[in-house]
């Protein structure tokens, strides 16, 4: 299966779950107050986007109403929690996470954006600082061929940041793939955590500025629930970083028994200062599903039971998100059997 970050408008209770009969089943947690967007901590080129989306709206309004009465009538749910008036699936894009309108996907003509080899998420910081830094290289090469040259090289590093190949997640029961490119910096014991409620394991892993930044679920899996929690932007290398710096914490229970819980932790770095998370609690994702990115260097931590938990991976070794198989879940009986 290929996933790609999909930020299409559509009703996010098309892939929530129906409360399940097992009682050992978590709770739908409801979406945490202080994420009233999927970029929780803003950011300049949310807020031009935003600001150019008033515009627009005046524009086709304006200009073209025969598209909005069209927009209008395929237009799904209600409003929502969105502060602006929506006119098509692009005034959803911040507020995915916030229920309300919603498109059908053939009825979204701007669908073919998640199929571009660049994250949604960051399509306005693609296009707004490769053409700073080509501008700049234009002025600097009237002065100096290596000055434009330099310029020129950061603006395909911008490119390079926000690419978002495929990933094909491999199949296998008890599998459990990274949730992020990256190197494996840390894998500690955890004597009992909250969530999880048993002992644990967490694995972090760095992510440079040359890696994907796209986040995607490490197992097939529903959300429970979030919580964003602002902080410093210290080194992402640090362990500090892990309880200093802004972070948002996505915690997953497997769709299939035993119903094992996860935490995905998404943390900001010296370099990142936007965190995003288009998904919201109670959404059905499979492997390798992506849901959110950091957007520049960061950190990002998977929390997961010990129990029958094997490691395949070590410090050091580099990782890709939805492809890579961090641990595996071996049953007692299984491995039994397997040493006999």
């Amino acid at each position: 299966m290929e996933s790609n970050s999909n930020l299409s408008a559509r009703n996010v209770s098309e892939r929530v779950a129906t409360d399940p009969s097992e009682p050992n089943r978590a709770p739908i947690e409801p979406l945490d107050e202080q994420l009233t967007s999927i970029q929780p901590g803003g950011g300049v080129c949310m807020q031009i986007e935003l600001a150019w989306g008033s515009v627009r709206r005046w524009m086709l309004k304006t200009f073209f109403p025969g598209y909005v009465r069209r927009m209008q009538a395929l237009r799904q749910g209600g409003p929502g929690r969105i502060p602006h008036e929506v006119l098509d699936p692009r005034d959803v894009k911040f507020y995915r996470n916030q229920g309300g309108y919603w498109w059908r996907p053939e009825d979204d003509p701007f669908r073919w954006r998640d199929r571009l080899p660049f994250v949604r998420v960051g399509l306005a910081e693609t296009v707004l600082l490769t053409s700073l830094f080509w501008g700049i290289a234009g002025l600097l090469a009237l002065w100096s061929f290596w000055a434009a040259a330099i310029v020129f090289v950061l603006s395909l590093e911008v490119l390079w940041f926000f690419r978002n190949p495929r990933r094909q997640a491999p199949a296998g029961p008890g599998l459990v793939v990274a949730p992020a490119d990256g190197r494996v910096v840390s894998i500690t014991p955890v004597e009992n955590d909250p969530y999880i409620k048993e002992p644990a394991v967490e694995i972090g892993l760095f992510l440079s500025v040359f890696n994907v930044h796209v986040n995607r679920v490490p197992v097939d899996c529903r959300v429970i629930g979030m919580t964003y929690r602002p902080g410093k932007f210290l080194n992402a290398l640090l362990p500090a970083s892990a309880r200093e710096n802004e972070q948002l914490a996505v915690r997953l229970e497997e769709s299939a028994a035993p119903f094992r819980r996860m935490i995905v932790r998404q943390i900001a770095g010296a370099i990142a200062r936007r965190i995003v998370c288009w998904v919201a609690p109670g959404e059905e994702l499979p492997r390798g599903e992506a849901f959110g990115m950091i957007k520049l260097g960061s950190r990002t931590e998977l929390v997961l039971p010990a129990k029958d938990l094997e490691i395949l991976v070590t410090a050091g070794q580099s990782v890709r998100a939805g492809s890579t198989v961090l641990a595996r879940y071996v049953p007692q009986s299984a491995e039994s059997g397997s040493s006999e």
